[in-house]
């Protein structure tokens, strides 16, 4: 009877449950056939695959964490587990609310009335699934920042998982034995050159392998201690500006170099001067490194204000924190005033109580 009354919603129990078929471990069954019209819910929204698999990922470390099956699931679960994301693991705010926006997703979707998964738990275990999520045990969507958007910067927490984020989809790539491992990589290592030399999107784009030269300062740098930026942010009647940008950062300078030297090639086209080359030998346009970050960024949970100009005003708050000179850092974006390089600054509250501290000694000594 509850059957026939049910629409015929993507996701809903009686489409996903065989009927008259006896399980030989039922509960773990059910949580499948669960998982699996939740998936068909969101593939119906239109939504990426990847963003749905980190979701069903997080749904099973939070039932991994609670022990419990989701119809056993209460409001302690979620407050213990979001204690744990913040206090032992220390993950930053927007990732714990990506976290819990995952588990809360489901947990609506399961006690949504229209999918019926609520009567046929209760049917089968004696109780049903409930919402566990409210507005005292989840972060709600407030940011420190509140400039505008465009000038929204990474934290450096924010940073670290975005950036493990894009390795890790290499070797996501890898195992699954699929194609897009190559691009994978190329893709990861974009993310840190926009990073570590400070580029814009349309920059980067548009780097050559020859783009790279040596700089007799910093000789461990190899053939990677300079950056020619051919296509800078022209003013208005003007060709672009170019600019050479010292390397500063070793750990992004072996990122490019192990791409250049050993995945790059791999894709072919050696007669393509351009240093990132899509799969038919053409250059990766600035649209795709927009739309390969919003995939990721999203698929995360991190803030929309976060685009990739944010990479570029990371890497001048970032370096401001650590004690660079303001003037190298206006070279190294290409500024012209410092007042444009103020604007990219915005540096943590634990800097400013560094700085404070460090202006305040000199008076108590």
């Amino acid at each position: 009877m509850v059957r026939s009354k049910l629409p015929d919603l993507a996701g809903a129990a009686h489409l996903e449950l065989v009927p008259g078929v006896r399980q030989l471990h039922p509960a773990d069954a059910m949580v499948n056939a669960m998982l699996s019209g939740w998936r068909s819910q969101q593939l119906a929204r239109n939504l990426k695959h990847g963003t749905i698999y980190d979701r069903m990922r997080i749904v099973r470390h939070f039932q991994d964490f609670s022990a419990e099956y989701p119809w056993q699931w209460s409001a302690g679960h979620m407050d213990e587990w979001s204690a744990t994301l913040t206090s032992e693991r220390h993950l930053a705010a927007s990732t714990v609310r990506g976290y819990q926006g995952a588990v809360r997703q489901f947990t609506e979707f399961l006690v949504d009335p229209r999918y019926g998964w609520a009567p046929v738990c209760e049917t089968a275990f004696g109780t049903f699934p409930v919402a566990i999520c409210h507005e005292w045990n989840t972060i709600p969507h407030l940011q420190d920042y509140e400039g505008q958007p465009e000038a929204r910067p990474f934290s450096r927490e924010e940073l670290q998982l975005f950036l493990d984020y894009a390795d890790d989809q290499v070797e996501r790539a890898l195992r699954s034995g699929r194609k897009g491992a190559l691009a994978a990589y190329r893709d990861a290592t974009i993310f840190k050159a926009i990073y570590g030399w400070g580029l814009r999107r349309t920059e980067t784009a548009k780097l050559d392998l020859l783009d790279f030269g040596r700089n007799p300062k910093a000789r461990q740098f190899g053939r990677y201690g300079t950056l020619l930026v051919r296509f800078g942010k022209a003013k208005r009647g003007q060709p672009p500006r170019r600019r050479n940008v010292l390397s500063v950062m070793d750990w992004a300078v072996e990122a490019v170099q192990d791409y250049a030297e050993n995945v790059r090639p791999r894709f072919g086209f050696p007669d393509q001067p351009a240093l990132w080359v899509t799969e038919r030998g053409g250059r990766v346009r600035a649209e795709h490194i927009n739309d390969r970050f919003a995939e990721y960024r999203d698929a995360l949970g991190l803030p929309k204000a976060l685009v990739p100009h944010s990479l570029r005003h990371s890497y001048v708050t970032h370096l401001t924190e650590d004690g660079v000179d303001r003037r190298f850092i206006q070279q190294q974006v290409g500024h012209e005033n410092d007042s444009s390089t103020a604007v990219y600054t915005h540096v943590s509250d634990d800097f400013m109580d560094s700085a404070l501290q460090a202006a305040l000694a000199p008076a108590f000594v």
